[in-house]
C-alpha cells in the first residue's frame, strides 16, 4: 500500500508516493520529483555521486531512506543555482574545467558546498580531505580542488 511523504525539495513543498518508506531518497528524487542532479553510482554510500543536502548536511541519498527525509529540507544540485544565476561552485567548476564525464560532479559540488558552509576559506588539504571519498574515475581531482578554492575566494 502506497503512502505519501511530505518533503521540502529545493525550497518547494513536494509529496512523494512510496510503497516502501525504506526506499532510498535518491529514487524518490529522481523518479518521483524528476530531478537528475543526484546520480546512482555504487548504491553503498561510497562514491558520492548521489550526494544531496538534508537540513544543510551533505548525505548520500542512495542509502538514506526517504522516510528519514520527510519533513526536512532537501537541496539537490538543481537547488544550488540556476543556469542564469549559478552557485559560485557551479561557476568555478566551469571556469576551472573541472568536469570531464560529469558523473561525479554532483557529489563533488554538493560535498564542497557543505564544506564551504562550514569553512568558507578551506585550505587545499581540507578540500582534499573532504572530497577523499568522492570517486572520480576521470582523474579531475586537481581541477576540482582548484575550483573549490576559486569558489572560496569569490
Amino acid at each position: 500500500m502506497s503512502q505519501s511523504l511530505a518533503l521540502t525539495v529545493n525550497g518547494r513543498a513536494v509529496t512523494v508516493a512510496v510503497d516502501d518508506p525504506q526506499m532510498p531518497l535518491l529514487y524518490a528524487l529522481r523518479n518521483e520529483v524528476g530531478l537528475t542532479g543526484p546520480h546512482y553510482g555504487c548504491g553503498l554510500a561510497q562514491c558520492g555521486a548521489c550526494t544531496v543536502h538534508v537540513d544543510g548536511a551533505a548525505v548520500r541519498s542512495c542509502v538514506l531512506p526517504v522516510a528519514e527525509a520527510a519533513g526536512k529540507r532537501v537541496v539537490t544540485l538543481e537547488g544550488l543555482g540556476t543556469p542564469e544565476n549559478p552557485h559560485k561552485l557551479q561557476s568555478a567548476f566551469i571556469e576551472e574545467q573541472a568536469v570531464q564525464c560529469g558523473y561525479c560532479t554532483n557529489g563533488m559540488i554538493m560535498e564542497s558546498a557543505a564544506l564551504l558552509e562550514r569553512n568558507p576559506r578551506p585550505s587545499a588539504d581540507q578540500v582534499k580531505e573532504t572530497l577523499a571519498n568522492n570517486i572520480c574515475r576521470c582523474g579531475t581531482h586537481p581541477r576540482v580542488v582548484a575550483a573549490v578554492l576559486r569558489a572560496a575566494q569569490g
